[in-house]
C-alpha cells in the first residue's frame, strides 16, 4: 500500500464515517480498485475507524467530558442515564463481535455485489425516516437505545452504513434528530477502541495471520492524520445537517451508487 492509497482511504473514511452513506462499504470498493486483500483491507478500517472515533471525542469533547463528570458524581443523574444507554446500545454488537467475527471478516471479502445491495438498503432507510412522522419524544429511552444498537450491529455488514441506520432507526422511534445523531456518535466510541485493542494485542503477541505486518507504517500514519482530520470536519458537518433535516440527499447518492456498484459487479 502506497501512501497515496492509504490517504485516499483515510479521506474516504473521514468524510464517510459520520455521513449515511457506509464507511465500510466505500472503503471495499476503494480497496477492491486498489487491489488490497479482504483481511488488509479489514484491518487498515479497523485503523482508520479508531482515527475517526478520535475526531469524534474531539468534536463531542463537551458531551464526552459532561458524561465522565457526571457518571463520577456517583449519584442517578442524566448522564448517568446517558451512559447506562450506551452500554446498553453496545450489548448487540458485542455479541456479532463475540460470536460472529469470523462470518464479519468474511463479508469484507465476499465481493462488491453485497456492497451495493446494502447501500441500497441503506437508501431505503433513509427515505424511510424522512417520511415518517412519529410522535416526538424528548428523551432517548433505554427501550429505543437498545434498538438503535440493534441497527448498529446489523452495520456490521459493509455497505450498510452505521450512522444512517441508527440515525434513521433513532428518528423512526421518534427521537429528535439532534439528540439521536450525537448519541449515534458516541455508541461507537468504545466497540470501535475495544475492536482495535483486540487486534493490537494480537499483532504483539506475534500472530502472523495478522495483516497489520503487510501494511507500511509510514501508510498506517498518513491514513490514520488523514482519517482524524476528515473525520472532523464531517463530524461536525453531519450534526449541523441533520438538524436541518437533510438526509433523504444521501438517500439519492445511495440509490446511484449503490445501482453503479451492482452493475459493475455484474460486468
Amino acid at each position: 500500500m502506497s501512501w497515496i492509497e492509504a490517504v485516499v482511504l483515510g479521506l474516504i473514511q473521514g468524510l464517510t464515517e459520520f455521513l449515511p452513506v457506509s464507511s465500510s462499504g466505500h472503503l471495499t470498493i476503494a480497496g477492491t480498485f486498489f487491489g488490497l486483500s479482504g483481511e488488509e483491507n479489514l484491518v487498515f478500517a479497523i485503523l482508520l475507524h479508531v482515527a475517526t472515533v478520535l475526531s469524534t471525542i474531539v468534536v463531542l469533547w463537551a458531551e464526552v467530558s459532561g458524561l465522565f463528570k457526571g457518571l463520577f458524581s456517583f449519584r442517578r443523574n442524566e448522564e448517568t442515564n446517558t451512559v447506562l444507554k450506551i452500554l446498553l446500545s453496545m450489548i448487540p454488537v458485542g455479541i456479532v463481535g463475540l460470536f460472529f467475527k469470523d462470518t464479519v471478516e468474511e463479508l469484507f471479502g465476499s465481493g462488491l455485489m453485497l456492497v451495493g445491495c446494502m447501500l441500497l438498503l441503506t437508501a431505503l432507510l433513509l427515505v424511510i425516516s424522512y417520511f415518517a412522522r412519529p410522535h416526538r419524544k424528548e428523551k432517548l429511552s433505554f427501550r429505543d437505545a437498545f434498538i438503535i444498537g440493534i441497527a448498529q450491529a446489523c452495520a456490521v455488514v459493509p455497505g450498510l452504513s452505521r450512522s444512517g441506520s441508527t440515525i434513521a432507526m433513532g428518528i423512526m422511534l421518534g427521537n429528535k434528530k439532534e439528540n439521536v445523531a450525537k448519541f449515534s456518535f458516541l455508541m461507537v466510541i468504545i466497540p470501535v477502541l475495544g475492536e482495535a485493542m483486540l487486534d493490537v494485542l494480537k499483532m504483539l503477541k506475534g500472530d502472523e495471520s495478522s495483516a497489520f505486518s503487510t501494511i507500511p507504517v509510514y501508510a498506517m500514519i498518513c491514513g490514520f492524520v488523514t482519517a482524524f482530520l476528515s473525520g472532523a470536519f464531517a463530524c461536525k458537518w453531519m450534526i449541523n445537517l441533520v438538524k436541518r433535516g437533510k438526509l433523504i440527499y444521501f438517500a439519492y447518492y445511495c440509490v446511484a451508487m449503490g445501482l453503479f456498484v451492482v452493475i459493475y459487479s455484474l460486468i
